[in-house]
C-alpha cells in the first residue's frame, strides 16, 4: 500500500518528461531529416494537409492585404485578387507536399554547389546540409503548441509551430515574416 502513491508519482513524471520532451524530440527529427534530405522521415513529422491549409490562408491574407482596398473594390482588381487566390494555393498543393519538400531540397543542393558553399574547399565536396532550426528559440504557447523560432538574414522571424495531437507533435504551421508595409528584397529563408 504505501508504494501505490510513489508509483504514481513515478508514472506522473515519466508522463510529464514524455509531454515535455516531445517537440523536442520533433525539431531534432525535423532537423535531421531535413539534414539527411529524407522526405520519408520528413513526413513523420509534418502534418501536410494542416500545413498546406495555414500556409495557403496565410499567403492569400498577405496578397489581400498588398493590393489593399482600391484593388479589392474593383471588379478587375477582385478577380485578379480571385486569380492569385487560385495560383497561391496551387503553388502551395505542389509544393508542400514530401515530394515538392524533396524538389525543394534538391535545389538547394545544386544552388550551394553552385554557389560553392560546400562542407570544405575541395571541389568535389558535398554542399553544406541546410540547417534551418539551428540556433532557433524554443517555447511553449500552451500544453499542445510549441514554437521554434530562427530568423532569415535580414534578421526577421520564422516561426514554426508544431501542435500535440495524443503524445505526438507534428509541425502545422510557419509564419513567414509577410508583415511589411513597404515592398523589399526577395526574403531568404533560414537555410544555412
Amino acid at each position: 500500500m504505501k508504494k501505490l502513491p510513489w508509483l504514481l508519482l513515478a508514472l506522473l513524471l515519466l508522463l510529464a518528461g514524455v509531454l515535455f520532451s516531445g517537440p523536442y524530440l520533433t525539431v531534432r527529427g525535423l532537423a535531421q531529416a531535413i539534414e539527411a534530405r529524407d522526405t520519408a522521415k520528413l513526413d513523420r513529422y509534418v502534418d501536410f494537409p494542416m500545413l498546406r491549409a495555414n500556409l495557403r490562408a496565410q499567403l492569400n491574407d498577405y496578397v489581400v492585404r498588398r493590393a489593399g482596398p482600391e484593388v479589392q473594390s474593383n471588379l478587375l482588381g477582385a478577380l485578379l485578387l480571385s486569380a492569385s487566390e487560385t495560383l497561391t494555393g496551387t503553388a502551395v498543393d505542389a509544393m508542400v507536399t514530401p515530394a515538392g519538400i524533396g524538389a525543394l531540397m534538391e535545389g538547394h543542393t545544386l544552388w550551394k554547389r553552385a554557389s560553392n558553399d560546400l562542407e570544405s574547399n575541395d571541389t568535389y565536396a558535398a554542399p553544406r546540409k541546410p540547417r534551418p532550426l539551428q540556433g532557433a528559440e524554443h517555447h511553449f504557447e500552451s500544453l499542445s503548441r510549441f514554437t521554434a523560432t530562427t530568423h532569415t538574414a535580414q534578421g526577421e522571424p520564422v516561426v514554426f509551430v508544431l501542435q500535440r495531437s495524443g503524445l505526438r507533435w507534428k509541425l502545422v504551421d510557419i509564419r513567414l515574416p509577410l508583415g511589411q508595409a513597404e515592398p523589399t528584397p526577395p526574403m531568404v529563408l533560414p537555410i544555412r
